[in-house]
């Protein structure tokens, strides 16, 4: 059972398990077979969220 964040907190508490997600981009490359299913899911739904919401901060989405 997946426990969700908070509603008053869910974005300062996901930000920092992103930042989390992108440093083991970097530095990991011996994923397993699901983890590198959910990378792959979580760089989709990122894409999707900067060319939904790039322009509230100056970065509008280029094609991908």
């Amino acid at each position: 059972m997946t426990m969700g964040n908070m509603d008053y907190c869910r974005f300062e508490n996901t930000v920092g398990d992103l930042d989390d997600c992108y440093d083991a981009m970097i530095n990991e490359h011996n994923l397993s077979e699901s983890e590198t299913k959910a990378r792959k899911r979580l760089i989709v739904r990122c894409v999707d969220i900067a060319c939904e919401y790039g322009h509230e901060v100056d970065m509008p989405c280029e094609q991908v």
